[in-house]
């Protein structure tokens, strides 16, 4: 499937045969189940609309086995994406194969992908299980995925601590029992670029039907070269990368979606023969709503997509930029959606310019979300002077919370100071319309907000962390705010968000907003207990 890179003239050039290389995203599996970026099944839907409109080969939406609430995502996606193909995570035995294809059956181009670990360590250690076990399972596991499945792609985890004849071995074994793809991983991020390039070539040139199949490549940066080792890893023949947004995932994360295709495509004097199907200009959309449902920013020198990506305050390189953009920026914000950040509403502009300026901004609401969003704005409009396309993305986001609002917010009135108590008076409606008030005194203002809270709720919570943010700069900027708490000691942390130009307003929002996920998660749970018992 992967033609090597062939010379034909004195020179030692390339010729111009032109090689796909399939982007797999697995930001919704691999990245979700980090510490701190789990997603709801409306969330995850979200993101793989908008991975879809990033134009990713293949997006692994779960693992469908794990738990109900992945299954469920799992088959949502599948139902709903058309233009990528949709992968579900299985070990390698029937039951999870079973679980996984039920959850991909609907999907227009699905894919099993299962996978059993290869190195000695594993085998040993976590397996319990010798190499001629483990190939055998690999074998009946491929065949028996391929009986359900076209596509089947198979991972042989820690490959690179694998015997590298053992591994050709299980390539070849997984090829012959029908796997179309089979990714080598760098499952604890161990290689270098130097090592991880003679790995790949020598399955290229060892395994001798390496041809019926796409070679794949997942890497994990906790050297911080998942990046380098995968674009290694192209070099030496690979046909797919597999990545995440933002690079998230277990530990230090996955290679960097973004830059590795970006990489890929500003050097294209180096990687002439190389095709992606990536619509750069939605990369920094896409990174925005990845951080808007999980709360958790990138770092401002973050390559591609971080605040500071495309900002020059040395004086020589301000200099330059002016004279030429080339000289200190190697690709343009426009080229992966950059936000010009220029003014384009105000208090006096009108439902459709609204409506314009989010379809602009790539989103897309119902007609109730559109009123209440166009509510949203005039009352923030009133507030500042300048609305800028971040205020509106951050407007927006607000109505995609994601889980079912046990309470909203009404009023929140406060009064604090270094020679005062610090209370706060709270106003929360329930499902049923029911209004309540209640105050608390706290520590400050938030904290008194936060207590008002759980006693309306009657649920005891503990706040794990607390991020503010500023949207827009100036004096008038909304804050947004981010939480992780647990309630009621339910031994895991829930994220919640909020945004208003007043920062404890938004504190209270995004910790009732955490509130309603850990009910809606607990309701789900009891749900399903009700089910079992009938």
């Amino acid at each position: 499937m992967a033609e090597c890179f062939k010379y034909k003239d004195k020179n030692n050039r390339r010729n111009t045969m032109s090689r796909k290389i399939m982007v797999f995203d697995t930001t919704l599996r691999d990245g979700e189940q980090a510490p701190g970026f789990s997603m709801n099944v409306d969330e995850k839907l979200r993101m793989a609309i908008q991975l879809e409109k990033l134009g990713v080969d293949v997006m692994e939406a779960g693992f469908p086995i794990s738990s109900p609430g992945d299954f469920e995502a799992v088959s949502k996606v599948a139902q709903t994406v058309k233009n990528s193909a949709v992968a579900g995570l299985c070990r390698a035995n029937k039951k999870d194969i079973e679980v996984g294809w039920d959850a991909l059956k609907h999907a227009v181009r699905p894919r099993i992908h299962t996978f059993i670990a290869t190195s000695n360590i594993h085998m040993e250690h976590k397996l319990k299980k010798s190499p001629e076990e483990v190939l055998q399972i690999a074998e009946d596991s491929v065949k028996f995925a391929r009986n359900l499945c076209e596509d089947v792609e198979f991972s042989a985890e820690d490959a690179i601590r694998s015997d590298l004849d053992f591994l050709c071995k299980v390539v070849e074994t997984v090829i012959n029992a029908g796997a179309s793809t089979v990714n080598i991983p760098d499952t604890v991020g161990y290689t270098v670029p130097m090592e991880f390039e003679k790995v790949i070539s020598t399955i290229m040139n060892k395994v001798p039907n390496v041809d019926k199949a796409r070679i794949s490549v997942h890497c994990h940066n906790d050297l911080g070269l998942a990046v380098a080792n995968s674009i290694a890893a192209v070099k030496a023949g690979a046909t797919q990368i597999e990545c995440t947004v933002n690079g998230i995932g277990e530990r230090a994360g996955n290679a960097s979606l973004e830059e590795v295709v970006m990489a890929i495509n500003t050097r294209k004097d180096l990687f002439d023969d190389i095709e992606l199907g990536v619509n750069t200009k939605e990369i920094y959309r896409t990174s925005r709503l990845l951080t808007s449902i999980t709360g958790v920013g990138v770092q401002p020198n973050k390559a591609i997509v971080g605040k500071n990506a495309f900002a020059h305050e040395a004086g020589i390189h301000q200099d330059g930029v002016l004279k030429n953009r080339t000289t200190y920026e190697i690709m343009t914000p426009e080229s992966v959606g950059y936000p010009s950040n220029a003014l384009v509403l105000g208090k006096h502009s009108g439902r459709h310019a609204l409506v314009k300026r989010i379809e602009d901004l790539g989103f897309t609401l119902e007609k109730d979300q559109i009123e209440k969003a166009y509510n949203k704005f005039k009352e923030l409009a009133d507030k500042k002077k300048e609305v800028y396309d971040e205020d509106l993305e951050t407007l927006i986001e607000q109505q995609f919370k994601g889980g079912k609002e046990f309470y909203t917010l009404g009023s929140v009135s406060f009064s604090s100071g270094n020679s005062a108590i610090p209370t706060a008076t709270v106003q929360l409606s329930n499902g049923d319309g029911v209004t309540v008030t209640d105050a608390s005194i706290g520590d400050g203002p938030v904290d008194a907000c936060f207590k008002a809270i759980e006693r309306i709720a009657d649920i005891a919570g503990r706040l794990k962390s607390y991020r503010i943010n500023a949207v827009t700069e100036g004096k008038d900027a909304q804050g947004e705010v981010v939480v992780s708490a647990e309630f009621e000691e339910c031994g895991y942390d829930v994220t919640g968000r909020g945004s208003s130009t007043d920062v404890v307003v938004a504190s209270a929002e995004a910790y009732l907003n955490a509130m309603n996920r850990y009910l809606s998660r607990k309701d789900q749970k009891a749900e399903k207990v009700a089910d079992k018992g009938v």
